[in-house]
């Protein structure tokens, strides 16, 4: 939502475009382990298929935003599209988002999470524009229709009221609220569970569970480094190279290999599901939820390691959006106790042992570690807890007429000269995979704004206009 806003009695907020160094880190590193797989992307910008949507807060309170269709360079190869679920943060073009489940996301307790997956499909770009039309007898343009699709998921997901300001896009908003059912959730594109195993040389290490959206097709390797003899099998003890959703997977680790890990990898080419939600790893960001996929390359990772005698480490975390936590569980199948130091405690788990420790993370708190132990074990884990939609602003005491900084999530409107009927996704590049619009791949345009990139990254925002007495 590159967003203007405004009160009643307030002249429009000047826009204000800052650029800034954002610290580029990989997320699908070698020895980095998520309870979850799936895609990971850069957010481009705001698409032009947007418009005018007017926001009527709570307390009567009301301003307009530009709300559409962003779009998203996957890691790999691939296009995502998607809408805002988190109104008041900051949008951070060049951030890395990486999917995830609703329960990692500010949907976890939101009991319309399935209502704006309903939304999603049987919106705009999931249906045909002329469909659409002619269901509600308007004459949506794309940009009308991105609209009113974002309209409703804002009121669902926001807790506001969004109204569209062209009366078409406003019919399209009330008839998908009026008509939203809840589904359940979309499974992962992929992901392996867990991400990391343990064990003695000699022994089948797993198992690991192969999750897809995809039935078949999964490309499995071991990376590069894994020792000699080292290989991937099904519970059977043939090789794997190729596994579809639910398959078992298994490290096989022969007797007398060295001590030592190693990590098996899983990639798939791709249309991730519609309604899987995006949070930012870089920092904090708006949170997205995914309204169209291209062909998209997707990996998961699942670490291993292995010892003779001594201790013999594993380690998975998620984000608990209920405690806002990580749940760090750590696991040790060797002779051995391992005591490993996390974030300044020292922590010990016995030979056997299973142990949960909670990690309290603030809302939007970015965190970076590293978990260590015998024989080379070092896991990462790297990334923000975004458990919450943020609330609104508080008013400033600022002078009338000098705008105030806001947790607006605005970034400039896309320019009108950006043509839609192109297709043309911009410096992003591809096409978005045929999701239903008017022709066989969406006629969805490219980044609009004029990004200035310093350092590879860029910030925008828009001040909010809350004067004293107001």
């Amino acid at each position: 939502m590159f967003s203007v806003r405004r009160r009643a009695a307030a002249r429009l907020a000047a826009a204000t475009l800052v650029t800034g160094l954002v610290a580029s880190a990989s997320i699908a590193t070698a020895g980095t382990a998520f309870a979850d797989g799936g895609a990971t992307a850069k957010l481009g910008g705001l698409t032009n298929e947007a418009g005018r949507i007017t926001i009527t807060e709570k307390d009567g309170d009301t301003f307009t935003e530009t709300g559409g269709l962003f779009t998203m360079r996957v890691d790999g190869g691939g296009n995502l599209f998607t809408y805002c679920i988190d109104l008041y943060t900051l949008a951070k073009t060049e951030y890395r988002y990486k999917e995830v489940g609703w329960d990692q996301s500010s949907l976890h307790n939101n009991p319309n999470a399935g209502k704006i997956l309903w939304i999603l499909e049987n919106g705009y770009p999931e249906q045909k524009l002329a469909d659409l039309n002619s269901k509600i007898g308007a004459q949506l343009t794309k940009g009308d229709a991105a609209a009113g699709t974002q309209a409703a998921i804002w009121t669902l997901s926001d807790g506001v009221e969004a109204t569209p300001v062209d009366k078409d896009a406003k019919k399209l908003t009330d008839y998908l609220l009026e008509k939203a059912v809840k589904l359940e959730e979309p499974t992962a594109s992929l992901s392996l569970s867990p991400s990391s195993v343990n064990g003695k040389s000699g022994e089948k290490l797993g198992p690991i569970t192969v999750s897809s959206s995809k039935k078949d097709g999964a490309a499995i390797s071991l990376a590069p480094g894994a020792p000699a003899g080292v290989k991937v099998v099904d519970d059977k003890g043939a090789p794997v190279t190729t596994a579809g959703d639910g398959s078992k997977l298994f490290l096989d680790v022969p007797a007398g290999t060295a001590d030592g890990t190693a990590e098996v990898t899983a990639s798939i080419t791709t249309e991730v599901p519609l309604g899987r939600a995006f949070v930012s790893v870089d920092g904090p960001s708006q949170t997205l939820i995914l309204a169209g996929s291209s062909a998209s390359t997707v990996t998961a990772k699942a670490g291993a390691a292995w010892a003779k005698t001594g201790a013999i480490p594993a380690v998975t975390v998620a984000k608990d959006c209920a405690k806002g936590a990580l749940e760090i569980i750590a696991s040790n199948k060797g002779d051995e106790p391992w005591t490993f130091d996390l974030k300044g405690t020292s922590h010990t788990v016995a030979a056997g042992e299973t142990k949960t420790i909670s990690l309290p993370v603030g809302e939007d708190e970015a965190y970076d570690f590293t978990i260590t132990g015998p024989n080379g074990f070092s896991e990462n884990f790297k990334g923000v807890l975004d458990c919450k939609t943020a609330p609104s602003p508080e008013p400033s005491t600022s002078t009338p007429g000098t705008p105030s900084e806001s947790p607006s999530t605005g970034t400039p409107a896309p320019s009108a000269s950006t043509d839609a009927s192109t297709g043309s996704t911009g410096t992003t590049g591809g096409d978005l995979a045929e999701t239903g619009s008017s022709n066989a791949t969406p006629m969805i345009a490219g980044i609009a704004v004029a990004l200035v990139v310093l350092g590879g990254g860029a910030v925008f925002f828009l001040r909010r206009k809350k004067t004293a007495g107001h």
